[in-house]
């Protein structure tokens, strides 16, 4: 990870308090012909119909996308990082992260000190890499407010980040979780 160079892959699970991260699944899952690309580390949410959908900026969120399996239009039984919009399939069932406590790493798409810890911040808009399959979606620090999607925690450790870098990456959790009260940043 280089904290001068932007280059976002998304929410990438880091630790869990429980000590173990679990991913989750297969419900609730993208509805055949959902019309939106989805890559690995975007954040996900559950619309009122139950489906996953991704969650956009500002939104609440559920966890993290992990991936997709499916039989897809052929009948060939597929996994993938990612979901392509419009996707025809059945037997559809994603993988994600669903615990509230979970710590993810991000990268912030501006320069943040240490003051920003416990403070909170809305990821950047939703985009992906169609080759990678991971998403490209950053912590926007232009979006602090006392409730956003994500609180700041720390510092990714390592060589080459720190406080006060040009894009720092950190370690967050979902403050506004579709199964949780709200926490205001402190």
């Amino acid at each position: 990870m280089n904290s001068s160079v932007y280059a976002p892959i998304g929410l990438l699970p880091s630790e869990a308090m429980s000590g173990i991260i679990r991913p989750q699944g297969p419900t609730p899952a993208f509805l055949s012909g959902y019309n939106t690309n989805v890559y690995l580390g975007y954040p996900i949410a559950v619309n009122a119909a139950g489906n996953m959908v991704a969650a956009a900026a500002g939104a609440r969120a559920l966890g993290a996308f992990q991936g997709v399996e499916y039989v897809d239009s052929l009948g060939k039984q597929t996994y993938s990082p990612k979901w392509l919009a419009n996707t025809v399939a059945t037997e559809v069932r994603s993988t994600y992260i669903l615990d509230p406590a979970q710590i993810y790493m991000i990268q912030a798409n501006a320069t943040l000190d240490i003051t920003a810890i416990g403070q909170q911040y809305d990821w950047t808009a939703l985009s992906g890499n169609a080759t990678t399959g991971l998403a490209t979606v950053g912590l926007d620090v232009a979006s602090a407010a006392a409730n956003a999607g994500l609180r700041v925690i720390g510092l990714v450790p390592g060589a080459n980040n720190n406080w006060g870098d040009l894009f720092p990456w950190v370690l967050v959790q979902i403050s506004e979780h579709q199964y949780v009260a709200d926490i205001a940043s402190v």
